[in-house]
Order: structure tokens, then sequence, then C-alpha cells
């Protein structure tokens, strides 16, 4: 573990959601640097030594908290998971959010967005919660402006996300933001995620229809993310899926969120953030290797995504090697 690793604070309160508070122990518990560093420090800190947890909103079991609120205060992250809506937020979770409002930052999952707001943090910024829970949130709290839609949001030193899974995408983008996407993508790999899902994406509100004749497009997506350095159609890929080019978009949207060709674009900007990220390939041979066709291309993507010059990028990750 490096001399100093970023220490990340997981709060457990009565009633937290128990797979709301294992998801950053996970993420950011396997985050590894190239030359085998952990990177995070991870607390659990508890309002108490053993907190009640629910599943489904039901208490199920019960969680052993090792250190306290005060093992926080040094934090560098602050996670909040989701908690029942129903029950005041404790006074001393407010008081330690509020102190952590002058330069910490800190993160909700699903409803630990009512905590951030609670604190004030949310006031004049852009959030999101479960879509369930939106509409109470912008009702208690209409200074926040409530994306009832995105999977997460982030805004700086202020970053909440939506229920559940969306607590999955929102920490590997912050290893991603923190430690670069090669970092991030190893440990999507550990907990069998994709890589990358735009904070964007919208939540499925209401759930869409189960897909009829085949189901689930995985086989497709792993087949894609393989060949993404290759000039892959509508076609090809409706194709390779056995669907019509119609029933595919249909069937994407449903389950992904987005268009085949806009995930398929995600993944190539992904895989030219790991070449950068790890080799010196000169920047036209990334820019072929990731499907961008040529670094005039590339240039622009990033410049567009990431603000940023592809040559830029690769020295930001270089400086920051341990």
């Amino acid at each position: 573990m490096p001399a100093d690793p970023h220490v990340v604070a997981v709060l457990a309160v009565d009633g937290v959601v128990g797979f709301d508070l294992a998801i950053p122990c996970q993420v950011f518990g396997l985050a590894r640097l190239p030359g085998g560093d952990y990177p995070y420090q991870v607390r659990v800190c508890g309002t108490a030594p053993s907190v009640p947890a629910t599943a489904g909103g039901v208490g199920y079991y019960r969680i052993e908290a090792p250190h306290g609120l005060d093992a926080a205060e040094d934090a560098g992250t602050i996670v909040v998971p989701g908690m029942p809506v129903t029950r005041p937020v404790p006074p001393e979770v407010v008081s330690l959010l509020r102190a952590a409002a002058r330069g910490v930052r800190t993160i909700s999952i699903c409803t630990g967005a009512f905590a951030l707001a609670e604190a004030g943090l949310l006031a004049g910024r852009r959030a999101t919660t479960h879509w369930a829970a939106a509409a109470e949130l912008a009702r208690r709290h209409p200074d926040v402006e409530v994306d009832a839609g995105a999977l997460h949001v982030d805004e700086g030193k202020v970053l909440t996300s939506a229920g559940v899974a969306a607590g999955l995408d929102l920490c590997l983008h912050v290893v991603r933001r923190d430690f670069g996407a090669a970092v991030a993508a190893a440990v999507a790999r550990a907990v069998v995620m994709p890589p990358t899902r735009d904070g964007d994406q919208a939540q499925f509100i209401p759930p869409p229809p189960a897909p009829t004749g085949g189901g689930s497009l995985a086989t497709t997506l792993v087949w894609m993310r393989e060949r993404a350095s290759e000039p892959l159609s509508l076609a090809d890929i409706a194709r390779h899926a056995n669907l019509s080019v119609r029933t595919l978009t249909r069937r994407f949207r449903e389950q992904t969120g987005t268009t085949p060709l806009e995930w398929l674009s995600r993944q190539r900007l992904q895989l030219a953030r790991e070449l950068l990220e790890t080799t010196d390939l000169p920047v036209p041979v990334v820019a072929e290797r990731s499907g961008h066709g040529s670094a005039t291309a590339l240039r622009a993507r990033f410049g567009r995504e990431l603000h940023v010059s592809p040559n830029r990028y690769r020295r930001s990750f270089r400086q920051s090697e341990p």
C-alpha cells in the first residue's frame, strides 16, 4: 500500500442498505496500481459498533462497523450508502457531512443522496437518486436539481448515483477519474461489470418489458468489445445477434439504454484510454487499434469527450505513476 493511501470512509447507519454498503468496499478495495500497490484504504464507519442492515427494505442482518464516525474525519472520500427515507438522517452524520463540505469528496449511493441534501451539499447542484425516491427528494429539497433519469452525476467534489447497481458504475467512474481507465477496467473485470456506463445513460423507468424470442445481448456485447478496433456496421452487429436491425436497436435500447453504435463508440474510447495509459504506442497506432481510424479523429474525440489531447492524457498518467 502506498505511504499515503486515499482513505475512503463508508458510513454504516441504522437501516443501511447492505448491498449499497458493500459496493464501495468491493470496488475501492480491489483497485490496484500498475506496481501492485493498493491506492485506497477503505474504512466502514458506523453510528454504532453494530447496525441493522436492510435488503429490499426489510431488516435481515447486522453489520459490524470496525470504526466510529470519528474515523471518517480524516478521509479523502466519504460514501453514504442507501438508507430508509422514512427515518431522519442521524444528526451526527449531518454534522460530519457539513464538515466534509470544506473539501472532502462526498459520494452517495441510492437514497444516500437524502443525507447529502440534508447537510446542504446538494444545494444548487444537479443530483440523482433511485428513480422511485426522486420525487420525494425534490419535494424535501427544492434547491436541488434532481435528475431522476441519470445513472450517476459527477459535480466534482459531490457525486450521486441511482439505485443499487448504479453505485457500481459510480464507484468505477471514481476509480477511473482517480487512476485511469486501465485500473478501473481491471476492477470492472474482477466484479464482472462492463468497464463503463455513461452517467447520463438513462435509468430504466419503469422497467422495460422483458425481451422476447432470444433475450440477452450479452454474447453480442462481448463480441463487439473484442472487435472494437474493426469497422463494424449496424448490419454486422445485427447479423451476429441474428436479429433485424430494427429489433437489435430496440433490444439494445432496452438492455443498455443506448444505441449499438453509440455503445461501440464508448468501448473504442475506453480502449484508446487504456492503450495510452499502458503502452508507448504512437498516437496514430492507438487510433487505429482503438477503431478511431486516424490520429486526427482520435484527437477530436478526446477534445470533445475529455477536453484534453491524447498526448497530454498519456503524460498525466505517466506523471502520476508511483
